[in-house]
């Protein structure tokens, strides 16, 4: 799963694919080149819990209002026919909350995706998840496995849920996997790239050509940590439950506005590179 230098969808959305929008979304849109949007978003949906705490609600406030944003920022990379988006959930290190609030958020999630499965069909999204799904809560797991299965069949948007996910156990799972696939000859082979994306949880999707993050934080926290490499990153001081239409074209007028090079210079350039900018609004 080599990084792609095409950032073309294979199918392009048109300006009315969103439906009714505001002046600013429209104004946002008349600049996106639709033809150039990314081809795989990621997004660590990041200030819940301070979005609760300036309004004095409890942190699982801040949850429920997050699912608002989720709802948005699905609905519209489907409908600008982006082929594959990737939310990070819950980490591996998430386990370490309290239990009340791991509670919750596995119910919201339970509940997130009995409600929502309408809207999935609707827009032809195909469901995914990346982890250690197989540690998760029982129902969890069955609810996970009933939406993959229903969503099986949809040819749009690839929409990956990364659960009990963590970078570095990623890459692990890889490496385990193909050290326990029969070589035939009883010795340790050398391990490519190329093998290893092939047994990573996004085998077969395009490495994120875009990651955001939003409530400022500048890190990326485990997520993704082999397939980011050569992804554009944009950092938002929006709490996540305000992260809106408005907020996610912003994000890809931005990225629009980088040169992307691979490590690589244009014919003729001076080869000293400029640091790219890692903050967006």
């Amino acid at each position: 799963m080599s990084h792609s230098h095409s950032s073309k969808t294979l199918h392009v959305a048109t300006p009315g694919s969103l439906g009714p929008v505001t002046p600013e979304e429209a104004s946002l849109l008349e600049k996106l080149n639709l033809a150039r949007l990314p081809r795989h978003i990621a997004v660590i949906m990041d200030g819940n819990g301070r979005w609760a705490q300036k309004r004095h609600l409890p942190r699982i406030a801040g949850h429920r209002s997050g699912t608002q944003s989720a709802r948005i920022t699905i609905e519209t990379c489907a409908r600008l026919k982006i082929e594959a988006l990737t939310l990070y959930a819950f980490s591996v290190e998430n386990w370490r909350r309290p239990k009340t609030e791991i509670d919750f958020l596995m119910a919201l999630l339970r509940e997130y995706l009995r409600k929502e499965m309408p809207l999935l069909q609707k827009n032809n999204i195909r469901m995914r998840f990346l982890g250690r799904i197989d540690e998760l809560p029982s129902g969890v797991q069955n609810d996970v496995r009933d939406a993959m299965e229903k969503t099986a069949g949809n040819k749009g948007m690839m929409l990956c849920v990364a659960l009990n996910y963590g970078g570095r156990a990623e890459i692990v799972d890889a490496l385990n996997a193909i050290l326990s696939e029969p070589n035939g000859h009883g010795a340790p082979r050398q391990v490519t790239e190329e093998q290893l994306s092939q047994h990573l949880y996004t085998e077969g999707l395009p490495d994120p050509d875009l990651l955001i993050r939003t409530s400022g934080e500048m890190r990326v926290s485990n997520f993704l940590l082999w397939q980011i490499a050569y992804a554009e990153i944009f950092v938002t001081e929006t709490l996540w439950p305000d992260f809106n239409r408005a907020r996610l074209l912003e994000a890809l007028l931005e990225y629009q506005k980088r040169e992307r090079r691979y490590g690589g210079i244009r014919e003729g350039e001076p080869s000293d590179e400029k640091p790219a900018r890692a903050a967006g609004k």
